[in-house]
């Protein structure tokens, strides 16, 4: 695939956002903490810049780190990656939760850390909680609070990666989380 055609792919458009000053700064917040996933590459993300060009700054570029090609995991089906039904916000203050979906349609928010070790609770130390961007899931809620939908990865639907390079990928996205979120409970006991 040409280098233009993949860089499309990486162009994030904010022009349906009514704030986008907004959203780039709480996407910004990111950088570090999450990975991306580019579905038409079939690529992860996991050592990133995302830049706003000086010529528009309703798009956002993600450009991997071309110094650390280990950092970037090829070959991830897109089947692999799916979508969640939670959400990352900011709350009045500004810190950042998570809105957990409860069975009777409401939303209940934690602190970013407490929710990430929550689900990671639900689904048990067998199923690792991989959470990703994808392109489009930048999107604003009320009065024009960004929040972003997390996709994750499901390991057991990673069909083109040997167990051992499956552990590398597993590792890199929970090493971020641990590192920024705290994300440690059970994501830790999941690393071994």
């Amino acid at each position: 695939m040409s280098e233009n055609m993949q860089s499309e792919h990486n162009v994030w458009d904010l022009t349906q956002l009514a704030n986008h000053d907004r959203a780039t700064r709480f996407v910004m917040r990111f950088q570090e903490s999450l990975c991306v996933y580019t579905p038409p590459v079939e690529q992860l993300y996991t050592n990133y810049e995302i830049i706003v060009p000086e010529s528009d700054g309703r798009k956002l570029i993600i450009l991997p780190n071309p110094h650390a090609f280990h950092d970037t995991f090829s070959h991830i089906n897109a089947d692999a990656v799916v979508q969640t039904s939670l959400f990352i916000a900011p709350d009045p203050q500004g810190n950042l939760q998570l809105l957990v979906p409860l069975s009777n349609g409401a939303r209940r928010a934690m602190p970013l850390g407490v929710g990430l070790n929550f689900i990671q609770t639900k689904l048990g130390v067998n199923v690792p909680f991989l959470p990703v961007l994808t392109k489009g899931d930048l999107r604003e809620f009320k009065q024009s609070t960004p929040i972003l939908h997390l996709h994750r990865i499901v390991l057991h639907k990673v069909t083109r990666h040997s167990e051992m390079e499956i552990r590398t990928i597993r590792k890199a996205i929970q090493d971020k989380l641990i590192r920024h979120f705290g994300f440690a409970a059970v994501g830790r006991a999941a690393l071994a």
